[in-house]
């Protein structure tokens, strides 16, 4: 099974991710160009990378939802195979409304990058089962459009739903409800603001961000 990497001009967290599932899970991930039409029929996840894809105008991800490869992850996505999207991916992802709400500008205006404490919400789902309920977890975040927003009724049908599956202990950027992650409806489209690459070797300082991919490609592997 191979994992499709997407990559948009602007993506830089695409060979982070590559190294963690070549290196670390010893998956085979393949690069998949933003121009392409089709993904690779053999794929068995998608993930969009962080970075500040079309430079981040218009909006964060107003553009890259727009690219040709984005209508066959919808596709892959409609079909309830697994699909996550980090920091500006996730920003991609709520702007191709393959998820709810969308990320604004942070509350204090500033880029932060820095270590940050996470709380699991929700370890039921594809992304989060190699964590205990209610575990705290280190992270790091970069961004600077990381404050998650979405209007009352959709955050009620994110907390009925369970759709919550990480929240930040200290908030770093305004979130509502101090979201950090959330997963659709169905499950099978995450969504996350933390690099979970960048915490997936001791080196680095953790590995708490690795039992995420672990969790994905674990579960990948149960269904063949």
């Amino acid at each position: 099974m191979k994992y499709a990497v997407i990559r948009f001009p602007g993506s830089n967290c695409d060979w982070d991710m590559f190294y963690v599932l070549r290196d670390q899970l010893h998956v085979e991930p393949i690069f998949v160009d933003y121009r392409e039409t089709e993904l690779p029929e053999d794929v068995a996840a998608v993930l969009v990378p962080g970075g500040f894809s079309y430079g981040d105008y218009l909006r964060s991800g107003a553009i890259a939802r727009f690219a040709p490869i984005m209508t066959d992850v919808k596709r892959f996505a409609g079909e309830g195979k697994p699909v996550l999207g980090i920091c500006n991916g996730f920003q991609i992802l709520t702007e191709a409304r393959l998820l709810p709400g969308g990320l604004r500008k942070n509350q204090h205006l500033e880029f932060v990058c820095q270590q940050q404490e996470l709380f699991v919400q929700n370890n039921q789902t594809a992304f989060s089962n190699q964590f205990e309920q209610g575990e705290k977890v280190m992270m790091p975040v970069a961004h600077g459009d990381g404050n998650y927003y979405c209007d009352e009724a959709t955050l009620q049908q994110l907390k009925d739903n369970h759709q919550i599956v990480l929240t930040y202990s200290e908030n770093p950027n305004g979130s509502i409800d101090d979201i950090a992650g959330i997963v659709n409806e169905q499950g099978n489209v995450m969504g996350m603001m933390p690099h979970p690459e960048r915490a997936s070797e001791d080196i680095l300082g953790g590995t708490d961000g690795l039992r995420l991919f672990q969790s994905f490609v674990e579960n990948q592997q149960l269904q063949k």
